[in-house]
């Protein structure tokens, strides 16, 4: 080869065929069914997405749902415990023996008790306006 741009025909075919001044055209149905191939994949790809979503969603909503339930449940025990616990921590023999042991504090003597009644609550406006009144007569 000496560097001869000319092109080098195909053994046995004869004659060399030029092709360099051929300029290729753009078909137009090739395009189109490239745009109709692309529109029918982004059709079926958005189809698969509204069909998957609803499920992917109902599926996130069922986890939560036993997430929560098993955290509702937690707490319910807790509360349970907590409860029992005020109640022990409140019992009046307990606190009467702590009082005794820890404190030192003793019943008082029959004659140191004192006992404070209270007066009974002073009506409502509401219920004072229902009770009937009283005549001039009735006074003393």
């Amino acid at each position: 080869m000496t560097g001869d741009p000319r092109p080098v025909g195909l053994p046995g075919l004869g004659k060399a065929i030029d092709n360099s001044g051929v300029v290729r055209e753009r078909d137009p149905r090739a395009s189109r069914d490239l745009r109709y191939l692309l529109l029918v994949v982004a059709l079926f790809v958005g189809g698969m997405v509204l069909y998957a979503w609803p499920h992917f969603e109902l599926r996130q909503t069922g986890l939560l749902s036993d997430r929560l339930q098993r955290e509702k449940e937690r707490l319910v025990e807790e509360n349970r415990k907590l409860q029992l616990e005020k109640a022990s921590l409140e019992s009046l023999r307990r606190v009467e023996s702590i009082a005794r042991r820890d404190l030192g504090l003793r019943t008082p003597p029959a004659q140191d008790v004192v006992v404070v009644e209270r007066a009974p609550a002073p009506l409502a406006p509401e219920a004072m306006a229902a009770l009937p009144a009283a005549s001039p007569e009735s006074r003393p």
